[in-house]
């Protein structure tokens, strides 16, 4: 591990963009339930780019809607603030996030296409598991992976160490980790952090490749972690060598899954990412 090479990205960690401004003024009026659904709908429509992608998104094929949604105040009426939060979260982040990342085998647009799978995966498990209290877990899931964003230059950088690990048997996370002195799970909880988002998102994505070592607020990263690997399974999101993981069997244990129902899942969110192959194309 370089020493030095560890202080230029704790420093590229602290350079990296804001979350989008539409979107950090946007996300704390919808998890507050009493704000104005006026000021969400201002925010929004005076945000051309924002609403014309919302508004195609909310008439793709993925909600079904019997009627074409012509404007963000139907949009809001007819999907409520839960599922807007989701949308709102997708589009700002999207411009960010279609970028090839070095290092990951990830072109243009492979990055957004796993963490938009992985979001809808975790939104379906929710869903089947009756789960309350997770309004969160869509925007956790979609941004887990954002710390590749940064370290992609330096995984391309030693690349061969890296591998060489991986060949052994070890994941390659924690072959980032022994090599370059951290992760792009650790990086993508710091640059959380850095834009306030509540704890619980933070730890979630801290912690997606290894949910044991959670120790509090860990709803979120047991849920984002089973999503992951379920889309994993399917090739998605693989790096070089890596081989598909398989899900901690506490988290499994606690959410009271099994095999199975990983394997469900990916199926699902096959046929719900193909509903939504246009849009992320695009």
């Amino acid at each position: 591990m370089d020493p030095n090479n560890l202080s230029r990205i704790l420093r590229q960690v602290k350079s990296f963009p804001g979350m989008p401004t539409t979107a950090a003024k946007l996300l704390p009026l919808l998890r507050e339930p009493d704000s104005s659904s006026a000021r969400i709908e201002d925010l929004i429509k005076y945000d051309p780019g924002l609403t014309a992608n919302l508004l195609k998104l909310t008439n793709s094929a993925y909600f079904g809607l019997p009627s074409r949604i012509s404007s963000v105040r139907q949009a809001i009426l007819l999907l409520g603030r839960k599922r807007l939060l989701q949308l709102v979260t997708t589009m700002c982040m999207s411009g960010l996030m279609k970028k090839s990342v070095p290092g990951y085998d990830l072109p243009q647009g492979g990055l957004w296409r796993h963490s938009v799978a992985v979001a809808v995966a975790a939104d379906r498990l929710v869903q089947s598991l009756k789960i309350t209290q997770a309004d969160e877990v869509f925007t956790a899931a979609l941004l887990h992976d954002i710390g590749k964003m940064v370290l992609g230059d330096y995984v391309q950088g030693d690349l061969k160490g890296i591998q060489e690990m991986v060949a052994k048997g070890i994941s390659f996370d924690v072959a980032e980790y022994v090599v370059l002195g951290t992760n792009h799970a650790d990086i993508g909880a710091r640059i959380l952090k850095s834009w306030s988002m509540p704890e619980e998102l933070v730890h979630a994505v801290a912690w997606h490749h290894d949910p044991d070592q959670c120790k509090e607020n860990c709803r979120l990263s047991d849920l984002v972690h089973v999503a992951n690997i379920a889309v994993r399974s399917i090739g998605s999101g693989m790096t070089g060598n890596d081989s598909s993981p398989e899900a901690s069997s506490r988290v499994l244990a606690r959410l009271g899954l099994d095999p199975s129902g990983i394997a469900a899942l990916a199926e699902q969110t096959v046929q719900e990412m193909a509903k939504l192959a246009d849009l992320l194309n695009g």
